[in-house]
């Protein structure tokens, strides 16, 4: 055993003040339907997060993989091919020496996102100089809620309403909370999503992100997924007023103002900044800050905006600070609901301006690094932006916030 007491020294002595932390790249996969007929219903969803993790040491050769301290795999629903401490097993699938160490994450919705910060956590303490972090869900092949049993409690003492379980349901609590916010305004949310999306895929924004997959059917043989399978250019608000309504009768909530069900899987390279510099890793963005915040579990998507103040509080920051915003889309009603609440208008440009997960997709825990991969690359081509936010509702009633910082701000030349 004496060769693992033998490794060269990692990280930093504990300091008076934390390490800066940087975000050198992010990818995914292409994300998928989910179902026996989208592009990964043959796949397996641990040999997605090895496509992207492997994709990132691709990339950068500079970095030498036994340098990699943690690997943070997110999966909301940890079954089967999700299991296992997928962290860990991925790692190993992927190549990383067997002396790189890992685990898994679960906050629904966030688990990606709770995989950066907590990792990040760690380069700002010393315990890790680089890690991966990232989120994987197959939603085909393992739909949300499957093998779990909610305590009856839950019910029986009346903790949450029976809404809370039911994202859609979720959702349609929130249009009850602000009647301001109305199916309209929601459908035109949505294609103007779609719009920027579909804007964003022929400028050449969204292409750098993907990792091309190979998959194989029974019956059709081999393929090549190298684009994302849900958009659907050329949404019109005829189209979505016509669409059923499946969480509530007369509800607002339809397939068109929401995200699918999806598949895919995202990964991120982070690092101690000077470490970064040292290996010529390039700095994408810089960790400022995070918080998490707890709401009622029946409008679970209201979570962000109680995180972003909280976050923006302890960085000492304000809302017009804040220069671009990647909002997870997890349903329109949810956006629009943080844009009211802090003033901002639904068509500023500030806002999602590359579309956002009601095109392309949320594979539930994987979405926090799509933000975060989008916001690094927006912030290459603003060099006017210095901040920029990633935000997200959770299930069970939860936010999470996190704040960037640009390095190639003007404002530092």
């Amino acid at each position: 055993m004496s060769e693992y007491l033998d490794l060269p020294h990692q990280g930093a002595s504990v300091a008076a003040t934390a390490r800066s932390v940087a975000f050198v790249e992010g990818v995914r996969t292409p994300f998928g339907k989910a179902g026996e007929k989208g592009v990964y219903a043959h796949t397996r969803a641990d040999d997605l997060v090895v496509k992207v993790i492997r994709e990132l040491l691709r990339r950068h050769p500079e970095l030498p993989p036994e340098r990699v301290n943690e690997v943070a795999v997110a999966a909301t629903t940890q079954i089967g091919d999700q299991g296992l401490t997928i962290g860990r097993t991925a790692a190993l699938l992927a190549g990383l020496p067997k002396s790189v160490p890992g685990f898994a994450v679960d906050r629904m919705c966030a688990g990606a996102m709770t995989a950066v910060t907590t990792t990040a956590s760690g380069i700002a303490f010393g315990a890790y100089d680089v890690v991966v972090a990232g989120g994987v869900e197959h939603m085909g092949r393992h739909p949300m809620g499957e093998g779990v049993d909610p305590n009856p409690r839950f019910l029986a003492d009346k903790l949450v309403d029976p809404s809370a379980l039911v994202m859609g349901q979720t959702a349609e609590n929130v249009h009850d909370r602000f009647p301001a916010i109305t199916k309209q305004r929601c459908d035109a949310y949505a294609v103007r999503s779609q719009e920027r999306f579909a804007d964003a895929v022929k400028a050449g924004h969204i292409g750098p992100d993907l990792v091309p997959v190979a998959t194989r059917h029974p019956e059709l043989g081999w393929g090549l997924v190298t684009e994302d399978e849900p958009p659907r250019p050329g949404t019109t608000l005829e189209g979505l007023a016509g669409l059923k309504t499946p969480f509530r009768p007369h509800g607002r909530v339809t397939a068109g103002n929401a995200a699918g069900l999806n598949d895919g899987a995202t990964g991120a390279l982070l690092a101690e900044e000077s470490v970064a510099r040292e290996l010529g890793l390039p700095v994408g963005m810089r960790l400022v800050g995070y918080s998490f915040a707890g709401v009622e579990p029946e409008v679970m998507g209201v979570g962000p905006v109680p995180a972003t103040e909280k976050a923006l509080a302890r960085a000492g920051l304000s809302i017009d600070d804040i220069g671009l915003f990647e909002i997870n889309e997890a349903f329109a009603v949810q956006v629009l609901a943080f844009l009211d609440h802090f003033g901002i208008a639904e068509q500023d440009p500030r806002v999602n301006q590359w579309g956002g997960a009601i095109a392309c997709g949320h594979p539930l825990a994987s979405s926090g690094v799509r933000l975060m991969t989008q916001l690094s690359r927006q912030f290459a081509e603003r060099p006017d932006v210095r901040y920029g936010l990633t935000t997200m509702c959770i299930g069970i009633g939860m936010g999470g916030s996190v704040i960037w910082e640009n390095p190639n701000w003007e404002g530092n030349k």
